[in-house]
């Protein structure tokens, strides 16, 4: 395997990495635009996943190409890129009279960063293994939450009864 890694152009590696970024956070972002039906969708989640990766491999390349010239270290890159993606997520959240809105969102975008981090330093099974577990949270967790949700509320119904009589 390593041998084969000598022949391999490494901008086709950069691509490569790119390509798994956009990938990923495109498929968490169409959970979010197609069963959630959010605004920030596949699009936006696609996007900021491969605007982190490309953070992470340009610093890498300057770190690796001006060695001992600049001094960059490559977390200080993904601080900046969490930083920044805390301003995109602030502004997706919004309160509606006492309602939030917008939370799960923004917490996503802030995963889909951290999985274009992830594969931008060459971390792919981490990237993708997080992926799936952000799919399962944002459905699965979706699906249980719901249910307890309705569970609740039907207790809570039985509890009180429903006749207007029992109501003051």
């Amino acid at each position: 395997m390593h041998v084969v890694s000598q022949f391999v152009d490494p901008t086709i590696v950069v691509f490569g990495k790119l390509f798994l970024a956009a990938l990923l956070g495109g498929i968490i972002g169409t959970e979010r635009a197609v069963l959630a039906r959010q605004a920030a969708g596949t699009r936006t989640f696609g996007l900021v996943a491969l605007g982190a990766c490309l953070f992470i491999v340009a610093g890498n390349h300057v770190d690796a190409a001006f060695l001992g010239i600049v001094n960059l270290e490559p977390m200080q890159i993904a601080s900046a890129v969490v930083t920044g993606i805390g301003f995109i997520g602030g502004g997706l959240i919004i309160f509606r009279g006492e309602a939030l809105h917008g939370v799960t969102t923004a917490a996503g975008l802030w995963i889909a960063a951290g999985v274009g981090i992830a594969v931008g330093f060459g971390m792919y099974s981490v990237a993708i293994f997080t992926s799936m577990l952000v799919l399962g949270m944002f459905s699965g967790m979706w699906y249980i939450e719901n249910r307890f949700k309705h569970w609740f509320t039907e207790r809570t119904i039985e509890g009180h009864g429903t006749s207007t009589e029992n109501r003051v």
